[in-house]
């Protein structure tokens, strides 16, 4: 028996929101083993000790460029849980329609700028498909890449609107926001919101909201992308030929657990309801192993550092008993990564919008995980899709917003205590943990999509989400290995949260 041909390839990628390496073992050109290395340190929590309470709600928005609405509702929902504040609904629906916003953007720029640069990939150019991939998305050139960048960046003018600026705005704060929107910037952000979703409607989906939303199963997605020449040629319905042509059908399996905080509080007397009856959220908290939901509960959190550069905890530790104490070694060391590895219920878990669906109930993504597993292709879709299960909730709360009610109530001080404030950023769950002292923070804990979704091995040497997403994948061409490119940017990487650094050693590698 002949042994198998081994190769190391060490990979930073970019186009993944920071720096990441990806190193992977190949036999036999599969991929046998795969490491998950972020170069970089990030030290925000320890920054933000012995500050006034009220600094996180600057501080953090700037952790990232990308999803600084998202730190900024974790941050301030910490501080409503400490001090007790009842925010009104007016704010609740603000709070929500920034963060929705936030997300529609993230989806049509990572889809459509990040992850379909990879179909324009010169390893694809005998594929039937490759001038039109090109022609579409080209970087910089694409006719799509340039109408996203338009359309998107209208869309982000609504968070503008209510909290002055985008990115890295601090309008939310305990109690509720701190702008007082008239009549006039809400119909502006209606015409923004009507405008997007036009565009949404036409351009990605080739048909109307209503008509996507009744695609309920694998059968159905077939039958949709067959029924119409605008199904069939649209943004989506190119992506899903292509997709399945290049086989990302048919890679990027991980360990199949999801996890979800849950988002988008459901403000009293609105018209918008949830998929779930039992929960407070438009988008249900959650843990599922494959598809059977698990009711959520952060007492099960906990992080890992065993192949971190931190210094080492026995094991690991929830959020509030964490800490962020940088501890770099050498080569002789196992570990590898700057980024922790948070676990739920001693389990890895994957987090963004596929997560969602899942613990949603989406008949469609259960019944595509059921059959066919979590693949690239999957967790890809789920992303270009969620912006048609979030516009008619956007175009109802719009509508819903009076101006001549409250959007700030009096919060009461901030007094010494510890409180978390959880939600789902446009990559996954990202969790704050707050413990204040003598009116400072004391501790203060972070944990982001990138981490569930990057993390390197644990104590007990599981590989992290999309470490184990690598295993078994075919590498044609470990000089242009694209393969590598199109699982790990399923999950949207952004390491700008994860990490803070660089790292120099540059051996036998090739950018991606």
């Amino acid at each position: 028996m002949n042994n198998p041909k081994t190769k190391i390839i060490n990979a930073p990628l970019n186009r993944v929101e920071g720096d990441l390496e990806i190193r992977v073992r190949l036999e036999d050109d599969i991929i046998s083993e795969a490491w998950s290395v972020g170069v970089m340190f990030r030290g925000i929590e320890n920054m933000l000790k012995n500050r006034g309470p009220l600094d996180g709600l600057v501080i953090t928005p700037r952790i990232c460029g990308i999803c600084s609405t998202a730190h900024l509702t974790a941050a301030a929902k910490a501080l409503d849980a400490i001090s007790g504040a009842k925010v009104p609904v007016n704010a609740i629906i603000v709070r929500n329609l920034a963060l929705m916003a936030e997300h529609v953007q993230s989806d049509m720029r990572h889809g459509f700028l990040m992850y379909t640069a990879d179909f324009a990939n010169s390893a694809y150019r005998n594929q039937s498909l490759y001038d039109e991939a090109v022609k579409r998305y080209e970087p910089f050139k694409g006719t799509t890449v340039i109408d996203v960048i338009k359309h998107t960046k209208e869309i982000l003018e609504t968070v503008a609107i209510f909290g002055g600026q985008w990115p890295h705005s601090s309008y939310m704060v305990p109690g509720g926001i701190a702008s007082n929107p008239n009549m006039n910037d809400i119909m502006q952000c209606k015409y923004l919101i009507d405008k997007f979703a036009s565009w949404y409607e036409k351009r990605i989906l080739g048909c109307s909201l209503e008509r996507w939303l009744n695609v309920q199963s694998g059968a159905d997605l077939d039958a949709w992308l067959d029924e119409s020449e605008s199904h069939y040629n649209s943004e989506l319905g190119f992506y899903i030929r292509y997709a399945r042509d290049i086989g990302l059908d048919n890679i990027g399996q991980g360990h199949a657990n999801f996890i979800s905080y849950g988002q988008l509080d459901l403000p009293e007397n609105s018209k918008v309801t949830g998929r779930s009856q039992h929960s407070h959220f438009l988008i249900p908290a959650g843990f599922a192993r494959n598809t059977a939901i698990e009711p959520f509960d952060q007492n099960k959190i906990f992080e890992h550092v065993a192949f971190s550069w931190y210094a080492d905890d026995n094991g690991g530790k929830h959020p509030f008993s964490g800490k962020t104490d940088p501890y770099a070694t050498g080569e002789e060391s196992e570990k590898y990564s700057w980024t922790k590895a948070p676990r739920y219920d001693g389990a890895p878990a994957e987090t963004g919008p596929l997560a969602e669906m899942i613990i949603s109930q989406h008949p469609l993504f259960t019944d595509l995980v059921n059959t066919m597993g979590s693949s690239a292709f999957v967790r890809e879709l789920a992303r270009l899709t969620r912006p048609a299960e979030l516009i008619p909730s956007m175009k109802q709360w719009i509508m819903e917003l009076e101006p001549k009610e409250k959007f700030y109530a009096h919060s009461p001080n901030i007094t010494d205590g510890e409180g978390f404030g959880l939600t789902q950023a446009s990559r996954g769950a990202l969790g704050h943990w707050v413990s204040i002292s003598n009116k400072k923070i004391d501790h203060y804990q972070i944990i982001t999509p990138t981490a569930w979704n990057g993390s390197p091995r644990d104590t007990d040497s599981v590989r992290g989400p999309w470490e184990e997403a690598l295993i078994h994948t075919p590498v044609k061409d470990s000089e242009n290995p694209v393969e590598i490119g199109h699982v790990i940017r399923s999950f949207d990487p952004c390491l700008v949260c994860a990490v803070h650094a660089v790292r120099g050693k540059k051996e036998n590698i090739w950018k991606i």
